[in-house]
Order: C-alpha cells, then sequence, then structure tokens
C-alpha cells in the first residue's frame, strides 16, 4: 500500500475559469484552505466570488468489500477516510491527475479540469486494466458561501434537489447560483451536514479553521464505462450549445478543445500566465494571486510585463492598458477593487508609474513587431501618461508631490503607499514616508518616457536624476539610501539595507546609476539579499529583521517586508546583474543557471505549475503566501524570454540604458 508523503499535502492545483473563478485542492484531495474547491465561481467577474462546491467524499465497492478514494480533515486533527493512502501517483499535466490503487487489484485514473470562459468543472473517472465489476460513489459538499467565510451548520440551508436524468440542481439559499450537477450516474438524495471540516492553513494562519458542509445525496457510477461528472451553474448550463447531447458526448467534446487549447502554449511558464489574464469589468485584467487575490493596480503592470508582453499577447496588454487609461484619478491609479461594490482604493503612489512603464514598453514591443498601435490608441494611452506625470508634478492623493529638488514625495501618518504596503489596525509596519528610493526610479524613468510626449518633462527629469545621484548615494556601504527625507524632514535618512534599490539599476527602462556605484550596489545586494527563489525584503543584520513567515495576522504582516523573501524581485535584480556585466551572452548564460534555474525547479513545489508570493528569509525558503501568483510568474517570464534572450553576436556589448542627462 503506498503511503502519500505529509509534502504531498503542500502541493496545491489550480484550476482556473478566466473569469475570476477557479478549483483548487492539494495532491492528497484533503482540502487544507477555505478556498479548495470544485465550483468557485466569480459573480461580478473578476470578483463577487462564491463557493458553491466545496468538494466530494468518494469510494468504490467492489467484490471484495468498499474501499475509499478519498480523505477528509476533521476537528481535531482527526483524518476520515484512508483514500489518500491510495494515491499512486500524481501529476499535473495537462491538467490534474491521479492514479489509485486499492487492495484488491483495482486501478482508477481521477482526472480534473476547469474549461475556459464560464464556470464548467469537469471530473471523469476510469478503470486502468482489465475489466472489473467496480462501482463508483460520490457524494458532493455544497455550501454557497463568499470565498474569504466559512459555513455553519444552519436552518435556511435547502437540501432540495431537482433531478432530471442526469442533472441534478441545487439552490441552497436565495440570491446564489443554481449549482448545476451532469454526470452519465444514478442520484440518491440523502441530505446530511458533514461537521467540522478541518483546514490546517487556516488555522496557520492564525484564522478560523473549522467549517459544517451540506452533503444532499449520491451519485453512483458503474464504472464499466468511463464515469463523467460536470459541475457548473444554472446560468452557464443553459447557454451551453451542446446541452442538448449526452453528458459522455460534451464531455468528450470539452476536454478535446481543452486539450487543444493547453497543448499550444510553448512552455509551462506560458501557460501560468494564462491562469491570470481574466475578464474584468471593463476588458481583460490580471489577478494578482491566487486563491484571495483579486486584480490589484501594482500588481497588474508590473506582472503584465510578463505574462502579456514577454509572452507575445500584446492584444491582451492593449485591451488591460486601455481599460485602466479611464481610471486615472487626479495622477493616480486604483490600487485595489474591492470584492463588493465599495469605492476604488487609492492608495498605492507607485501603481500609476509603473502604469507608464508598463505602457512604454508595449508601445515598445508594437514597434518591433512592425504593428505600431492605432492614432485613436495611443492618444488615449499618451493621454493617460501626461494625466499621471501632471497630477504627480502639481500634487495629489496623501501628499504625493513633486517637490522642489524635482523628486517625488509621497506619505502621510497611517498610510501605506509603496509596495512595502502591509497594514495592520493602525500600524502601518514599513511607512516609507518620505522619498523612497524605487519611487524615484520610477518617477524618473516616468518622467523619461513623458519628455518624448512633452518638452517640459525634460527639464523635469534633468533636475530630477541631478539630485537622485547627489542624495542617495551612501558612500559607506556602497549602495542606497531606502528612503531620504523621511517624514519629510530634509536631510534625514532611512539606511536600512532593503532590496528596492535594485530598481535604480534593473529592472526598468532606464538605468539612473552607471558604472561602478551600479557594480557596488548589485554585488552589495547579492551578497545580503538574494536566495535562490528571489530577495530577502531586509538584510539579516537589521533590526526587525524576521527569518520566518509565520503566526497570526499581525505576526505574519509584521513579517511581511521585514525580511520575506520576494520571489518578483528576482527580474529587476537579474537585469541588473546582467547590465552591469556589460549585457554580453556569457552574463546570460551564467544569470540563467545561477539565478532562473531555482526559479523554474520551484514550478514542481508548492502551488504546482506556479511560482509562490513570499518564502521564509532562512533555509529551507518554506513557501509562502499565495502559492500561485503573478508578478512572481511575470517576472519569470521576462526572465527567460527577454532579459536573459541570447542576442546575436555584435562588435559592441550592448549597454544598458542609462539616464544621462541632456
Amino acid at each position: 500500500m503506498n503511503v502519500i508523503s505529509p509534502a504531498a499535502s503542500t502541493r496545491e492545483w489550480l484550476e482556473t475559469d478566466a473569469l475570476g473563478g477557479f478549483a483548487s485542492g492539494t495532491a492528497t484531495g484533503i482540502r487544507t484552505r477555505r478556498y479548495h474547491a470544485l465550483l468557485l465561481v466569480a459573480t461580478t467577474p473578476p470578483t463577487g466570488r462564491l463557493v458553491l462546491v466545496n468538494g466530494f467524499d468518494a469510494w468504490i465497492e467492489t467484490p471484495a468489500g468498499r474501499f475509499a478514494m478519498t480523505s477528509q480533515g476533521y476537528a481535531p486533527d482527526v483524518v476520515g477516510g484512508d483514500g489518500a493512502q491510495r494515491i499512486e501517483e500524481f501529476s499535473i499535466e495537462p491538467w490534474p491527475r491521479w492514479r489509485f490503487r486499492f487492495e484488491d487489484g483495482t486501478e482508477i485514473e481521477q482526472e480534473l479540469f476547469v474549461t475556459r470562459g464560464a464556470p464548467l468543472t469537469v471530473l471523469a473517472w476510469r478503470l486502468v486494466g482489465k475489466a472489473k465489476q467496480v462501482k463508483l460513489f460520490v457524494r458532493p459538499f455544497l455550501s454557497g458561501r463568499d470565498y474569504h467565510s466559512l459555513h455553519k451548520e444552519n436552518a435556511a440551508f435547502r437540501f432540495h434537489a431537482e433531478v432530471k436524468g442526469g442533472q441534478v440542481s441545487w439552490r441552497p439559499y436565495d440570491g446564489i447560483p443554481e449549482i448545476v450537477s451532469l454526470a452519465n450516474a444514478t442520484y440518491t438524495h440523502e441530505p446530511h451536514w458533514y461537521r467540522n471540516f478541518q483546514y490546517d492553513d487556516e488555522r496557520a494562519r492564525g484564522l478560523d479553521f473549522t467549517e459544517d458542509l451540506a452533503a444532499p445525496g449520491v451519485l453512483q457510477w458503474d464504472l464499466a464505462r468511463e464515469a463523467v461528472w460536470m459541475l457548473t451553474t444554472r446560468e452557464t448550463h443553459d447557454a451551453l450549445p451542446q446541452r442538448s447531447q449526452s453528458v459522455t458526448r460534451r464531455f468528450a467534446a470539452v476536454r478535446a478543445q481543452e486539450l487543444r487549447r493547453r497543448r499550444e502554449f510553448p512552455s509551462r511558464l506560458h501557460r501560468a500566465a494564462d491562469d491570470y489574464i481574466v475578464h474584468g469589468r471593463k476588458g481583460k485584467t490580471i489577478i494578482a494571486g491566487y486563491p484571495w487575490f483579486t486584480d490589484w493596480g501594482r500588481d497588474t503592470f508590473i506582472a503584465l510585463r510578463g505574462l502579456c508582453l514577454a509572452s507575445g499577447r500584446l492584444d491582451d496588454a492593449r485591451d488591460i492598458l486601455l481599460a485602466w487609461a479611464t481610471a486615472v484619478s487626479e495622477g493616480m491609479l486604483p490600487n485595489r477593487f474591492p470584492d463588493h461594490g465599495e469605492q476604488p482604493e487609492f492608495n498605492a503612489v507607485d501603481a500609476s508609474l509603473w502604469y507608464v512603464i508598463a505602457l512604454h514598453e508595449y508601445l515598445e514591443a508594437r514597434r518591433n513587431c512592425n504593428t505600431p498601435a492605432s492614432a485613436n490608441e495611443q492618444a488615449v494611452l499618451l493621454g493617460a501618461v501626461e494625466d499621471i506625470l501632471a497630477g504627480y508634478a502639481r500634487g495629489t492623493r496623501y501628499g504625493i508631490r513633486q517637490d522642489a529638488d524635482g523628486l517625488l514625495a509621497c506619505g502621510v501618518p497611517g498610510v501605506q503607499l509603496t509596495w512595502m504596503d502591509a497594514k495592520v489596525g493602525d500600524w502601518v509596519v514599513t511607512p516609507r514616508i518620505g522619498k523612497p528610493v524605487e519611487i524615484q526610479a520610477l518617477w524618473l524613468n516616468a518622467l523619461k518616457i513623458g519628455a518624448a510626449i512633452s518638452p517640459r518633462w525634460q527639464m523635469e527629469f534633468d533636475d530630477a536624476l541631478a539630485a537622485f545621484r547627489a542624495r542617495f548615494w551612501n558612500e559607506a556601504v556602497g549602495c542606497l539610501y531606502d528612503v531620504i527625507d523621511c517624514d519629510h524632514r530634509p536631510g534625514a535618512v532611512d539606511a536600512s539595507f532593503r532590496p528596492n534599490q535594485i530598481l535604480a539599476v534593473g529592472g526598468l527602462p532606464f538605468a539612473l546609476l552607471e558604472g561602478e556605484q551600479a557594480l557596488r550596489v548589485v554585488a552589495t545586494v547579492e551578497a545580503r539579499l538574494w536566495v535562490p527563489l528571489g530577495l530577502r525584503s531586509l538584510a539579516p543584520f537589521e533590526p526587525g529583521y524576521t527569518p520566518h513567515y509565520v503566526g497570526g495576522v499581525r505576526e505574519r504582516d509584521g513579517s511581511y517586508h521585514q525580511g520575506t523573501v520576494w520571489p518578483w524581485l528576482i527580474g529587476p535584480f537579474v537585469e541588473a546583474w546582467v547590465r552591469v556585466r556589460g549585457n554580453t551572452n556569457a552574463a546570460r548564460r551564467e544569470a540563467r543557471a545561477k539565478f532562473l534555474a531555482p526559479l523554474l525547479a520551484h514550478l514542481d513545489d508548492a502551488g504546482l505549475g506556479h511560482i509562490s508570493e513570499i518564502t521564509d528569509a532562512e533555509p529551507p525558503h518554506t513557501p509562502r503566501g499565495c502559492p500561485f501568483q503573478a508578478w512572481s510568474v511575470g517576472e519569470a517570464l521576462r526572465l527567460d524570454r527577454v532579459i536573459l534572450a541570447e542576442t546575436k553576436p555584435s562588435r559592441t556589448p550592448r549597454r544598458p540604458r542609462e539616464l544621462v542627462a541632456a
């Protein structure tokens, strides 16, 4: 009997529907998060997410007896059912697939996938080898709750099932989509509550971690033929063009179509990238991470360069940039659209600046492909750039303004504005009020880009560049200060050693530093911050350094940017590392082996096929946070396809584009 390893419960799979909905779970089949579900739909794409079908219990009956195919975690620390121990093999190619081996020699394959463009989860089971007399039983677990919440037993839940042949429908509560089950099975109505499911990852995060789920009945198949189960909503089902066909024919059609779609991707990174590009309120948008993020401004524009531009999805990039162009307000773009109707949150100083960077690289990609943007498109996009620069120059929310030295000041007490944005109650962990270093790198790049639109920004750029080079260099350490004019006090500096300074050398179209200074920054960042999966957010010798991202909400958020490693930063770092070595092919090959290879190896760990949001700062660098993170995948793809792509030999090595004052 195969005993599945404990590590398998930390390996998670994800299937997305391109609307913000998804299915997810673990290799063992044991749900460890409130977000693990079979049918999780976005009712107002990409938000308004509801869990409709959480999971299922399954078992088989053969002449040798009854055997569990699933295991469930229950409180207190009880595993119900030994099905996970019968998993002989698990893979995610081309989608999650399990092979079970039972004591009597029976072998069964199970597969699961979600289709694009509609909330439709498909499962199938088939016997392997010689045909036997085997019956399969599946008991679905339902809730109908917000995906951030937990479900408890209550009298309002409606167990009623409407049965029409192989179609079974449930509507547990008013105001949620009707669940439709399609199967070549028989259904027996047996309503029960299953209580105290335990979600270990929620407990580790210091959150509520037990749930009650409703089990309305049991589906039964004879495995003399393939068992098919499709889960969707009433709205989706009624729109299916093949709904008059049998379930098995529909299954064959959607399976073949989905298999063809996935085979078109040239790499695992390209396929992972596709999961984050979804339909939104005004066209395409980017999900920041699964399972709990939606579309965030900052994350969207950082990730877009890899997910869309590096992968050649220029039309998707155009749609995203045009959709966000209409959201500029006083020079700012929203950082977050809430799940439920509240006003967008304008609490990011860098979201607008990253937009300018992404827009610039999009237009360059269009020119390089000899498919320049149309005049109308350029007018809208460049108009957004002008609005952003003008809004920041004259001053906008939260003390964001161009100061007398040309640099960008920002920040007020109680508001987190940079990407280091952890906040617990009224405690902003890394306030960074004043002039943060990466904000200046972004601001100067945006001014340089703006100078091609309007000459007025060239003078602004010249002054700001001179001030940056004069004021940020910390000669004693050979690096850049993290913040100057701290708390808007002229001359006050924060010399904490953080990774933000790397954006002055790599990660943006134009490098701010050159020569010896650039070399020293890259070498010091590598020595103090680099680990195989990214950069530490704070050097180990600094006060407040936290080696592990563990504990409750306060402990975790308090350590979020106090040492915790961020894989997305490997992109700017490696770009800087290659730049200071002359952008040679030899440097690219060395960087690919040293820096990119560990990221690609991580595709087989934690969020399978993806790259995690964060890891611990100290060995073994345990993956934490979102197991599926857009900008982590995006920067890996940008490295693979752009930064580390080898160029044809030329007489002179390519130099980085430094910001040399005109």
